[in-house]
């Protein structure tokens, strides 16, 4: 906008122009930006770090297997000066971990064939080939180790060959790491296939999609979760098309995401993300003198303390918090309001009107937000920003398969990414 531009606006629309530019910028906790892009304190205002006062101290956990225990008795007695042998009876006073890593060396192991002459006729016979001369002479862990480093470290090519060299002294070139994660990929297709039709029989289903380069063109990384299963996708676009070749015409009973066009109408019912507009809220809050925010503030309060304890209500407690919560939305809505920024939330939520309080009538089996996949999306997000996309479509839906395998296995507790991923290269 220049000056002649300026010249033309009437008075009311200069005020709201300098209004709107007086409004304070977003940050995470007013709107879907990550953290680390907020503006940090100036040092003198912010927080020291370490402990707490008052924090009381941890130390390191002892290890549950020691691969050597050694007992250090005392050999004198510092009253008496006498000695004090080893076959006296002793307790233990305490215990102390001493942990180091050992020398991690590739193990080589060479097939050589041999040729024979036979006696009896004279024949050179040769033995027939080894299945270690064929395909590649890498093991299973060799391949759950760059798989693991590429896709949950974010590792690129480059560094990821610097990694085998300077960890195992083993030397790999980045073509021999690209057919290496590629046929690694291919062992995760059928584990992926049955994390999709346990989507595909689900009553209860949220997604979320996040952009990412694919092949130089801007792309779309997806993933769907549901209780028996987290589903990653990649794909070159963000239209609901996704969605309806996933779901492979399964209709679910309810619906979870945010309110973008295309996760809509899926489902018999929807569960809108409240945390999406809580920030939207926080922020009309914060830029805003009406008084209309801080009402729908208050209001979202109230449906989170009902989500939080939805579960231990009783069936006639929830519906009756529910029906007091639709009372007071539907007298904020009916609120008229001059400012640009409270009308715009009010909107936002007369739109999702129907979708705000769908978990109370699921208690137990819906989310009032889509956080679960918002995390599941995080390291899709963190790849993206340290090695800015994928080369190729095989890598962006191999490293999709291999999520959807490995955020599916990690539902049950106490499972290990890596031990997944060996597990399956392994089969």
């Amino acid at each position: 906008m220049d000056r002649s531009d300026l010249q033309r606006l009437t008075k009311e629309e200069l005020i709201d122009l300098v209004l709107r530019m007086q409004r304070p910028d977003k940050t995470s906790r007013t709107s879907s930006k990550p953290p680390s892009s907020d503006r940090k304190e100036r040092r003198d205002k912010a927080k020291p770090g370490g402990a707490k006062p008052g924090h009381k101290g941890h130390s390191r956990a002892l290890s549950e297997d020691a691969d050597r225990v050694i007992d250090h008795h005392p050999d004198q007695c510092p009253c008496c000066r006498a000695s004090l042998s080893n076959d006296l009876p002793a307790e233990t006073v305490s215990e102390h971990d001493k942990i180091e890593l050992p020398a991690i060396r590739p193990l080589i192991e060479r097939h050589r064939r041999l040729a024979v002459r036979c006696p009896s006729c004279g024949t050179l016979v040769v033995a027939a080939v080894p299945d270690a001369a064929k395909g590649t002479p890498f093991g299973p862990r060799v391949h759950a180790v760059a798989t693991y480093l590429k896709t949950f470290q974010a590792l690129s090519y480059e560094r990821l060959q610097g990694a085998f060299a300077n960890l195992f002294g083993l030397t790999i070139s980045q073509g021999g790491l690209m057919n290496m994660l590629r046929r690694a990929q291919g062992a995760f297709a059928a584990e992926c296939d049955k994390a999709v039709a346990a989507l595909r029989r689900a009553k209860v289903i949220a997604s979320d999609e996040t952009g990412v380069r694919i092949e130089g063109s801007n792309a779309y990384h997806w993933v769907f979760r549901c209780p028996e299963a987290v589903v990653h996708q990649a794909a070159p676009t963000r239209g609901a098309v996704v969605v309806r070749t996933l779901m492979d015409g399964h209709r679910p009973d309810v619906w979870c995401s945010d309110r973008y066009a295309a996760q809509q109408g899926h489902a018999n019912a929807h569960q809108t993300c409240l945390a999406h507009l809580a920030r939207d809220v926080a922020y009309a809050d914060e830029a805003s003198e009406d008084m209309l925010p801080s009402r729908l503030k208050r209001w979202l309060q109230r449906a989170f303390a009902l989500a939080d304890g939805v579960e231990t209500f009783a069936a006639s407690t929830i519906a009756g918090k529910r029906r007091a919560l639709e009372r007071s939305l539907n007298d904020i809505l009916a609120t008229t309001t001059s400012c640009d920024l409270a009308r715009d939330i009010q909107n936002k939520f007369r739109r999702a009107r129907d979708q705000l309080l769908t978990f109370a009538q699921w208690p137990g089996m819906v989310d009032a937000t889509n956080n679960a996949c918002e995390r599941a999306l995080r390291p899709a997000v963190v790849q993206r920003k340290i090695t800015n996309g994928y080369r190729a479509m095989w890598a962006a839906k191999g490293e999709a398969d291999i999520r959807t395998v490995v955020d599916t296995a990690r539902l049950a507790p106490g499972t290990n990414p890596f031990k997944i991923i060996l597990q399956t290269v392994s089969a």
